[in-house]
């Protein structure tokens, strides 16, 4: 009898990237060898330094390119006071469905877009729900009936103090841009700013998700990037328009994306907030799960400034000196998740080439900037001078700080080149013979105190001189 053999399963691209990131040192499962904890990620020594190139990127971007901002860093915990004035107490929930026979629970929205039933299923109301679930005769993934959708409050709700009682609930910060808001007058009257001007902040929140899938898409715990922009009243219009261009020009030419990869999604009007005048998503291509949100722009009003305002009794305005006038400024607010950008960054630069993978980083966000390796691990004068070559750009020189440089003496060079193209490193710099000038020929003498450097994307090599290198390597990175 002829034997069948089975066909072997397709990775989907996002298994590709779960399967890279976690041998390869990018990310991990938290608390892993008790088994994991839901939709909680560590990052690993790459993903720490990609996480900081790309912080990096979007601060440049964001502050240090321009006058007309600055940045803070606000603590996680904050008075109570806070989240009812935000609004998030009351209305901050997600709509739960229970899977009646085996109790599991899943966002009601999560369920009916899966389903393809409709797209963007968030703002609909328990009653809709209901009735769509009735309708469509919507399952459980189990297959078994649900529950009629009930309210789930996403703030992480805890207590401070000895006691715990209503008189010390506290919670994690929903939202990161909460911060700024309390801020905004003394950043104001410390910096001595004029309007328009914007603050910016990388800042942790917390949400206690009923479903969480797709790696890091969706996570309880993770990093907002916000910008929120304060403007006069009769400018919002203006500045906020001007901050959707920005926007996608931080995509396209501070992060590299691809136009094909990034588009702009508006809110139905019963989908924003109640206060906010706009409201429009950047989304991006995350190959089979499609295109989803990476950031929102917002035209916020004055709302957040008139709750804290009346809750904590503060005035909160700006007096403007030349019109000797006094107003609430209105905000125009950019928020992005850091874990989406992340994950948007792997997937953007994930490639195939026959049996190579490799992460196609630009260079100013690669973990690993370059790698040194000596041509053979068993010469120690190779090693040796290719140690003194890794050692000089890891170090300061010119007035210019040093690279974050791999050093790879294992196996044959051919796959050590595998490896640093796997992990996104753009130059892999390798230290010969006739570096020593002890090659054959005429080319020994001219190559002496050279290096090869090969180019990932290419595969192309050219001899650098050893003392140009640093200027070679800063070049390509900032260019």
């Amino acid at each position: 009898m002829e034997k069948t053999v089975a066909a072997k399963k397709t990775e989907t691209m996002m298994e590709k990237i779960v399967s890279l990131t976690k041998q390869r040192g990018f990310v991990y499962p938290s608390s892993e060898i008790y088994g994991g904890f839901a939709a909680t990620y560590d990052f690993g020594p790459l993903g720490f330094l990609l996480k900081k190139n790309i912080e990096r990127v979007w601060r440049r971007w964001n502050v240090e390119s321009r006058e007309d901002m600055v940045e803070i860093e606000g603590a996680i915990f904050m008075h109570p006071k806070v989240w009812e004035a935000s609004g998030h107490i009351s209305g901050f929930s997600d709509l739960l469905v229970e899977d009646l026979v085996t109790h599991k629970r899943y966002r009601a929205d999560h369920l009916i877009e899966e389903a393809k039933i409709m797209e963007n299923a968030g703002a609909l109301s328990p009653e809709e729900v209901n009735k769509i679930i009735e309708e469509h005769k919507l399952k459980s993934p189990d297959g078994n009936a649900l529950s009629a959708a009930k309210k789930f409050n996403l703030l992480v709700k805890t207590h401070l103090g000895p006691v715990e009682d209503e008189s010390t609930v506290a919670y994690l910060k929903g939202e990161s841009c909460q911060n700024i808001y309390l801020d905004w007058k003394s950043v104001l009257e410390t910096t001595r700013r004029k309007l328009p001007f914007g603050i910016a902040q990388i800042g942790k929140a917390f949400r206690n998700e009923i479903t969480v899938k797709n790696f890091m898409f969706r996570t309880r715990e993770f990093e907002q990037m916000d910008v929120q922009y304060f403007c006069r009243p009769e400018e919002a219009d203006m500045w906020y328009e001007y901050w959707k261009k920005n926007r996608h020009d931080f995509y396209m030419k501070a992060m590299g994306f691809s136009a094909d990869h990034i588009r702009w999604r508006q809110h139905e009007a019963d989908e924003r907030a109640f206060y906010a005048k706009d409201a429009w998503d950047v989304e991006f291509l995350f190959s089979d799960m499609g295109f989803k949100e990476i950031e929102g722009i917002h035209h916020r009003g004055d709302y957040d400034l008139t709750q804290h305002q009346k809750f904590s009794g503060t005035d909160l305005s700006y007096f403007d000196e030349k019109t000797s006038q006094r107003f609430l400024p209105y905000i125009v607010e950019c928020s992005g998740g850091f874990n989406r950008l992340f994950l948007a960054t792997l997937f953007e630069f994930y490639r195939e080439d026959g049996e190579r993978k490799f992460l196609a980083f630009p260079p100013r966000l690669a973990p690993y900037k370059a790698a040194v390796f000596p041509l053979l691990a068993n010469k120690p004068q190779l090693v040796e001078k290719a140690k003194a070559v890794y050692e000089m750009l890891r170090a300061a020189a010119d007035g210019r700080d040093g690279f974050m440089i791999a050093w790879d003496d294992r196996g044959n060079i051919g796959k050590r080149y595998y490896a640093q193209d796997e992990i996104g490193t753009p130059f892999c710099i390798t230290v010969d013979f006739d570096t020593l000038g002890e090659g054959e020929g005429d080319a020994a003498t001219a190559n002496k105190d050279t290096v090869t450097v090969r180019d990932r994307d290419t595969g192309t090599q050219e001899r650098v001189a050893i003392e140009k290198l640093g200027e070679f390597l800063h070049g390509k990175i900032y260019r």
